[in-house]
């Protein structure tokens, strides 16, 4: 299981030597190696981790960046330390963030008449192309899962009741979807964590996907799904956004799908030149 994080809306001020040592711990440094690679002399760390000096808002970016935190636990450490976080997390409905969501849309139509979503920190879909409306509907007609969770790329692969009910290589593609989050915890997610805890709890699941070190068996990993005669297989890209100065938006992923055989190509273009099914160049919200 997943090592237990410090989340950054738990933190209030004056638990900043806790929360140093924490991830000084996480990340396997000394003190020594810390202040080395901070440029600040081994005693004055000392001093933070014990409470004994209180740190500026510019050591507390400091020991951020040596410590290579995600910006979400950089703003907690500042918190932490009684300073207003600097990065923003308002999320995509921030007025700033327009052009970002404007970027989104586009990427998102250009990639008709396949499917494209974007997800969050915590793997919940925020927004969504009419391709993969149209595509997963029949799976996603079928679900038997609550609907808390229902938008979550993760749970819904793993739910029994969910996409995992329809793909015939499971066990393979779950198997590497899982190592994801054990990589994204170990670099500090919070969300990943707290989503292999939820996530280990669903029945079938083996007991080696609790720790990492699951290797790939291919070097792209496909998703087939089947319904009947309804059949897709799909492999997909990650896109992040370069050099993001908000923690929502350091979390964010376009993941794109891509036909992974000429009946799954096909039946994509056929679905969106039916009249049917309404305008294929939309983009939804969540």
């Amino acid at each position: 299981m997943s090592e237990p994080q410090h989340h950054s809306q738990d933190v209030v001020t004056g638990q900043f030597s806790r929360l140093l040592k924490h991830w000084r711990n996480v990340r396997r440094l000394t003190q020594i190696e810390l202040a080395t690679d901070a440029n600040v002399s081994a005693r004055h760390l000392c001093f933070l981790e014990t409470g004994r000096s209180q740190p500026s808002r510019e050591m507390v970016q400091l020991l951020g960046s040596a410590l290579d935190l995600p910006l979400e636990e950089r703003n907690a450490l500042h918190v932490a330390a009684g300073f207003v976080p600097p990065y923003g997390d308002k999320g995509l409905a921030a007025d700033n963030l327009q052009p970002v969501r404007h970027a989104l849309e586009f990427m998102l139509r250009q990639q008709e008449p396949y499917p494209g979503i974007v997800i969050d920190g915590r793997w919940d879909v925020r927004m969504r192309n009419q391709a993969s409306v149209r595509l997963l509907r029949p799976f996603r007609d079928s679900y038997r899962m609550d609907a808390r969770v229902a938008d979550n790329a993760m749970h819904v692969v793993f739910h029994p009741g969910g996409l995992r009910q329809f793909m015939l290589n499971w066990a393979e593609f779950a198997g590497q979807l899982i190592q994801i989050l054990h990589r994204d915890a170990a670099q500090g997610s919070r969300a990943a964590a707290r989503l292999l805890d939820e996530i280990m709890v669903y029945p079938g699941l083996p007991s080696e996907w609790r720790l990492p070190g699951h290797t790939a068996s291919s070097p792209v990993m496909t998703m087939q799904l089947a319904k009947g005669d309804y059949r897709l297989a799909f492999f997909s890209t990650f896109t992040t956004l370069a050099m993001p100065t908000d923690a929502v938006l350091q979390q964010i992923k376009l993941e794109c799908f891509f036909p992974a055989d000429d009946v799954t190509a096909a039946k994509a273009r056929e679905l969106a030149a039916s009249p049917s099914e309404g305008d294929g160049h939309a983009v939804s919200h969540e």
